[in-house]
């Protein structure tokens, strides 16, 4: 069972990474669901989300889950992460993520997550990320 719910997570993003504006948007059993609303200053030459843009977005997904597990433990780091682009994603949707941790363990966390424009189920990118957790009290 999830540690933390959505208003505790959303509250640490914002005044931990006020410089985000990621929202989180569900949490399960091992999973979280954030949402990224795009604007141009998230647009690369070609009118698409940037790919650093993505790649943030699946981090957090990846940091939420995790935190809605093991609770706030803010210098969990990311060690890896592994992202297929898969088609262009929309200029004038929301980007979502969908996070599934697929192991935690006492120092490693490992989850993959998915990346869809908002309304189409079809997805825009595909993550694999690794977390250091760091030794807890």
């Amino acid at each position: 069972m999830p540690q933390l719910n959505v208003q505790q997570l959303q509250d640490f993003l914002r005044t931990d990474f006020p410089q985000s504006s990621v929202v989180v948007e569900s949490i399960s059993e091992r999973g979280a669901c954030v949402r990224q609303t795009i604007n141009t200053s998230h647009l690369r030459p070609g009118g698409t989300v940037s790919g650093p843009v993505l790649m943030a977005v699946a981090d957090i997904a990846m940091y939420v889950a995790l935190l809605a597990e093991i609770g706030i433990v803010p210098l969990a780091v990311t060690t890896n992460l592994s992202i297929h682009f898969l088609r262009k994603p929309s200029a004038d949707k929301d980007i979502l993520a969908h996070c599934q941790l697929l192991k935690i363990g006492k120092n490693l966390a490992v989850g993959e997550v998915t990346l869809y424009s908002d309304g189409y189920e079809d997805a825009v990118a595909h993550v694999v990320a690794t977390y250091a957790i760091p030794p807890r009290a």
